[in-house]
């Protein structure tokens, strides 16, 4: 497996740090002794703007990393801690090359040394997860893929109980529409059943009055023979 280039960086820049706290530490003592030192305040301008750049491109890899989840948050975070104490050492490194910080002596005893692994344990580290303490690189990434199977297992999980509950969403959508329909087919039969009971209505209201009619007419017929018969009816 190829090493990862951001671990390959961050060694080169470590050791880049410890040589500018070396370098710092003898230009001191030359000047201690009422030595020149401008080859070596050359060297050590050099160094810091170098380190510089590469802790700027530690910065890049690490973004592009997590931005493209090739890396987890957890080992991110790592990262971002082995990161922010670089560039903390940097500005005591600085302040020190300008005789305004600690000595590169005491600066120095916190840099890795040169001969440390990647596997042994880090100094820069000061909180490292118990989960990730003492592995190698590759440990790492085993542990690394292991939390990305099953982050990527549980999403999966995640993805079947969404398409479940979308499935049911769209299942009791339908029955609504049919509910809805049915509905409105009770409610056209009853608007029409309604029409009809009127039209009923109105026409028991007619026959009424037409009867009413015909009883008056057959009341005054009866009047008019009952008063022709009085009126013909010989007298004694």
């Amino acid at each position: 497996m190829a090493p990862d280039p951001w671990f390959s960086t961050y060694d080169s820049t470590c050791q880049i740090a410890q040589e500018i706290a070396e370098k710092i530490q003898q230009r001191n003592q030359y000047e201690r002794k009422g030595e020149k030192t401008p080859k070596l305040t050359v060297t050590i301008r050099a160094l810091l703007q170098n380190l510089k750049e590469k802790i700027a491109l530690l910065k890049d890899l690490l973004l592009r990393a997590v931005s493209t989840h090739q890396i987890t948050q957890l080992e991110g975070d790592r990262r971002q801690n082995l990161l922010d104490d670089l560039v903390t050492r940097e500005r005591l490194l600085l302040a020190s090359f300008k005789n305004e910080g600690a000595e590169p002596d005491l600066i120095r005893s916190s840099l890795m040394r040169e001969e440390a692994k990647r596997g042994a344990p880090n100094p820069w580290l000061f909180e490292e997860p118990e989960e990730t303490r003492g592995l190698g690189f590759d440990e790492i990434r085993q542990q690394q893929q292991k939390i990305i199977q099953e982050q990527d297992a549980g999403l999966d999980a995640l993805s079947s109980i969404i398409s479940r509950q979308k499935q049911m969403g769209q299942e009791i959508g339908n029955e609504l529409d049919e509910q809805n329909e049915i509905i409105d087919d009770l409610a056209n039969l009853v608007e029409n059943t309604d029409e009809k009971l009127r039209t009923e209505t109105r026409r028991v209201n007619v026959v009424d009055r037409k009867s009413a009619s015909c009883g008056m007419i057959m009341v005054i017929l009866l009047l008019l023979v009952a008063i022709v018969v009085v009126a013909v009816w010989p007298t004694n």
